[in-house]
C-alpha cells in the first residue's frame, strides 16, 4: 500500500542560542537528516569566516545593498549583531513553504520577534539552552573562530540573549548534541501534524466520509 500523502503548508523552524550554545551544529545535523527541510540563507554585511561558503552560509553583501533590500521591504527580519547587519530574503522563504517545504532558521531573539509579527501562525521556535555558562565560554574557545576580545564580548551578550527564553515555544538543553537534536527533530515532527498546518486533510476527511 501506497503512503498517503497530504497536502500540507511549510512551516518556519527558528533555533536560537547564544553564540556557541550549538544552534549552527544542530541546524547542520538537521539538514543532512531531513529532506523536507530547508535552510534560510541570511544575508550579512559581515565578511566570511574561515570555511564560509558564499551562498550557502550567508550572502555577503555590502551596507548599500542590505539598505536597499531593507527599504525595498523585502527581508522578513533584520538585526545588528557585532557592528555587522544580518536580514532574511522573504521571497525564497514564501516560496518554499508554498511547496509544502519547512525552512530553518538559525537567527536570533530580535529576528524571531520580527517574524512573531509578520507570520506568527507560520512560526514555531526553539531556543537552546547551553548546561552552564562556564561550558558556553569553553565551547566559544574551543572553536577558535574568534578572538579572546570577541568570545569576552560573546559572553557578556550571553546573559542577555538567554534573558529572552521565555518568549520561545519551545526551550532544549544542550548538554548533549544526540540528545539535543532528538528533540528538536521531536518538536518539528510533532508540529508538522498540526491540523491547521495541513490544508489537505478537509478533502481526505470528505473521501472518508462519503465511503472512499
Amino acid at each position: 500500500m501506497s503512503a498517503i500523502v497530504i497536502q500540507r503548508r511549510g512551516l518556519m523552524l527558528v533555533l536560537s542560542s547564544p553564540s556557541g550554545a550549538g544552534k549552527t551544529t544542530i541546524s547542520r545535523r538537521l539538514l543532512d537528516l531531513d529532506r523536507g527541510l530547508r535552510m534560510s540563507v541570511s544575508v550579512t554585511t559581515r565578511p566570511p569566516r574561515p570555511a564560509e561558503r558564499p551562498g550557502i552560509d550567508y550572502h555577503f553583501i555590502d551596507a548599500v545593498e542590505f539598505n536597499l533590500l531593507l527599504n525595498r521591504q523585502e527581508l522578513l527580519e533584520h538585526a545588528k549583531v557585532f557592528d555587522h547587519y544580518y536580514g532574511t530574503p522573504a521571497r525564497p522563504v514564501e516560496a518554499a513553504m508554498a511547496d509544502g517545504a519547512d525552512v530553518l532558521f538559525d537567527i536570533d531573539w530580535q529576528g524571531t520577534q520580527q517574524l512573531k509579527q509578520r507570520a506568527r501562525d507560520d512560526l514555531v521556535s526553539v531556543f537552546i539552552l547551553p548546561p552552564s555558562t562556564r561550558e558556553l565560554e569553553s565551547r566559544l574557545r574551543r572553536r577558535a573562530q574568534d578572538s579572546a576580545e570577541v568570545v569576552a564580548r560573546r559572553m557578556a551578550r550571553a546573559a542577555d540573549e538567554i534573558s529572552h527564553w521565555a518568549e520561545y515555544d519551545y526551550i532544549v538543553i544542550n548538554d548533549d548534541v544526540e540528545n539535543c537534536l532528538a528533540q528538536v527533530r521531536a518538536i518539528l515532527t510533532a508540529e508538522r501534524l498540526r491540523r491547521q498546518r495541513q490544508p489537505g486533510l478537509l478533502e481526505f476527511v470528505k473521501a472518508l466520509r462519503s465511503g472512499a
